[in-house]
This record gives structure tokens, sequence and C-alpha cells, in this order.
């Protein structure tokens, strides 16, 4: 894993356990969450996003 790969993953983990924080605190839903994740992984390409499998 780069640096560049490194940083990007840090950013998707931050800004993803920030929305579950909300989602625990019954700010948003689950499909609120999902949303959240598809835009996060678009925005940041985690290196994670190679091994989850794609979504509809």
């Amino acid at each position: 894993m780069t640096k560049e790969q490194f940083g990007r993953e840090k950013r998707y983990l931050l800004a993803l356990s920030i929305a579950k924080s909300m989602l625990a605190r019954g700010v948003i839903d689950d499909s609120d969450l999902q949303i959240i994740d598809t835009k996060l992984m678009k925005k940041f390409h985690p290196v994670r996003e190679g091994l989850s499998p794609k979504r509809a």
C-alpha cells in the first residue's frame, strides 16, 4: 500500500466512523448510511473498495 492509498483509506475510515456515530445517535438511518458509504467510496477510492462486492 502506498502512502497515497493509506491516506485515502484513513480519510475514508474517518468519514465512515463519523457517519456510523450519527447512525448510533439516530441522526441518520441505515439507508442514509448506505448512501453516505457509496459517496465516500466514490470520493476516496479506498483500497477496500476493490475487495467489496459491487453495489447496485
